[in-house]
């Protein structure tokens, strides 16, 4: 004979695990991305690449990445300047189209970790 039962369940508890997870995964992958593009900014005598940040606003659950000298913006968009071995232009767009999987795998781990 089937019983009847009742669930409750308050959903507020695993909303916040989850948006933290989903903070922290963006923080790690904006530091992922922050470290590839990091060794592949311009030379400049190392004032630009130090120049590097990663930050996320939890409230949106947005992660940006930005260097922020001066000539930054001109450095990345420039195709025509010539760089040092290894260094480029769209330094930063190249870094986050290449790790894209890494980024999505690190932002996964998180979530699967605030869900324990």
């Amino acid at each position: 004979m089937p019983q009847n039962f009742r669930l409750r369940f308050d959903a507020a508890p695993a909303v916040r695990q989850l948006r933290a997870g989903g903070a922290r995964g963006l923080l790690r992958g904006a530091e992922h991305v922050l470290g590839l593009s990091t060794d592949r900014v311009p030379l400049d005598e190392g004032y630009l690449q130090s120049t590097g940040t990663a930050d996320v606003d939890p409230a949106v659950l947005r992660a940006a990445v930005s260097y922020d000298g001066p000539y930054a913006v001109r450095q990345h968009e420039e195709l025509r300047w010539r760089h040092a071995p290894g260094r480029e232009a769209k330094y930063l767009e190249n870094s986050l189209n290449a790790s894209r999987p890494q980024v999505a795998a690190l932002i996964a781990a998180a979530l699967r970790r605030a869900m324990r």
